[in-house]
């Protein structure tokens, strides 16, 4: 068996390959295992998303007693503890697929027929013969037209992760999560940031109480949001220009120290020959796979990113289980009720399952709750209550469909709120479980109840 591309996808299927008695090879192309997530990606960004927010509640602790006159970044001294993060997760899964006995080749990989690949590597190329093969190259991020990343002026996420310095002005263009987290990051550490988004609004997939949210606690950090605005041109200087058209094409021009593209990514398809072999691509360029991430070449399976969907770690994790087994000759498929995301700005949001909106689309008819945090006794001992949970629920049966948490810490309610949507779970199965307090936990029991009329903590509407 062959794995392409050792990201969270890639090792986990090749792991579990090995576990499961398969012969396998994973093939990788970076210096180091574990992809974008760990190496530039979800890992390091929160190592910075914990610093930031640790500078930025020590500076505004005088209401709570707390004074600190001067509070210092060495960002040098910070990406170093961030790579060293970094090392010792690579070097566990490197670890991990060593026990396992998974052997690991250095190169890129292209296929040469359906059944055969060859690797370029640092020692010439190398062919591998193979039964069947996984692909889990991942996702690259999008170019944007005249904002060409150069790594010194205009930057992607994996050089924002790694600055050696606090840029005084930095402009974010794509207020997805990469952009605003890394935003919400150097507003914390010192930058003026001005976010550029090209949609009228954030997140306007997600319940509207979750922009509402946002756009108040953006203007509390500082940061200058501008919605319905096209990033249209940039101008290296000292300042550099971004400029931008808004919705009737007039021109706003924003100073910048670095420019933070962050627009979109793009499945890592091109010169792996999938073509050739009967591999079929959808309308966005990624892979298409049916249940049990088989592609349309029988013996190849595609998972993660370069797969499609929603493009999350944990779900290429799912995925590459499940390739794993269906390959073993186990049952097996990705029929998941749900897929929890979090967006880890300031406030998190979370959610996992179906908004009040996809449900009444679906022609359900629903009942909400919604507990705020304004009301929540441990949100306010964090010192930070701006926010919510709201559940949807089917008006009829009760049965629970989503939750949507903006807040401190609600990326962790998630894994209960998934556990509840994949068992089926009622509201009154989530009422009646005993929640420990205080804590946030507590909050999505409260949403629950005031979804059932029963709310004790806030009056029921």
């Amino acid at each position: 068996m062959v794995v392409i591309g050792a990201g969270p996808g890639g090792y986990v299927a090749a792991i579990r390959l090995a576990q499961l008695g398969k012969d396998v090879v994973l093939v990788e192309k970076a210096p180091t295992l574990g992809g974008v997530c760990l190496n530039e990606g979800c890992i390091p960004s929160k190592a910075l998303i914990h610093a930031a927010d640790l500078k930025h509640e020590v500076q505004h602790a005088a209401s709570l007693g707390i004074a600190a006159n001067d509070v210092a970044v060495d960002m040098k001294k910070l990406v170093k503890w961030k790579d060293g993060i970094v090392r010792r997760l690579t070097g566990g899964v490197k670890f991990l697929c060593e026990k396992n006995g998974v052997e690991v080749v250095a190169g890129e990989a292209a296929f040469e027929s359906d059944r055969r690949i060859a690797v370029t590597t640092g020692d010439g190329r190398v062919e591998i013969e193979l039964e069947q093969a996984v692909v889990a190259t991942g996702s690259s991020p999008m170019e944007l037209p005249g904002f060409t990343v150069d790594g010194d002026r205009v930057i992607g996420a994996h050089e924002a992760l790694s600055l050696d310095a606090v840029p005084e002005r930095l402009v974010v263009v794509g207020a997805g999560y990469i952009g605003l987290e890394l935003g919400v990051v150097y507003s914390k550490l010192g930058s003026k940031v001005s976010v550029v988004e090209f949609l009228p609004e954030l997140f306007p997939t997600l319940e509207p109480e979750v922009a509402q949210t946002m756009k108040r606690r953006l203007k509390q950090l500082g940061i200058d949001l501008h919605l319905s605005h096209r990033a249209h041109a940039f101008t290296a200087g000292e300042p550099s220009i971004v400029t931008a058209l808004g919705p009737g094409d007039e021109e706003l021009k924003l100073e910048a120290d670095k420019v933070l593209v962050s627009v979109g990514r793009v499945a890592n398809t091109a010169g792996l020959g999938l073509e050739e072999i009967g591999v079929e691509l959808d309308s966005k360029g990624f892979i298409k796979v049916d249940d049990r991430q088989r592609t349309t070449a029988p013996g190849i399976f595609a998972i993660g990113d370069v797969a499609g969907g929603a493009l999350l770690a944990h779900k290429a994790y799912q995925e590459a289980k499940v390739a794993a087994e269906v390959i073993a000759g186990e049952p097996a498929a990705f029929d998941n009720v749900a897929v929890p995301a979090v967006v880890y700005t300031d406030p998190e949001i979370a959610w996992s399952g179906l908004t009040e909106r996809e449900a009444r689309e679906q022609g359900l008819e629903v009942v909400t709750g919604t507990y705020p945090l304004r009301s929540h006794g441990r949100a306010m001992t964090l010192n930070a209550a701006d926010g919510f949970i709201k559940v949807v629920a089917d008006a009829t049966t009760k049965q629970l469909l989503g939750v949507t948490a903006v807040g401190p810490g609600v990326s962790e309610l998630m894994g209960e709120a998934t556990l509840a949507l994949e068992m089926g779970a009622f509201l009154e199965d989530v009422a009646a479980t005993i929640h420990p307090h205080p804590t946030m936990s507590e909050a999505l029991q409260e949403a629950v109840e005031a979804a059932l009329g029963k709310a004790v903590h806030m009056l029921n509407e």
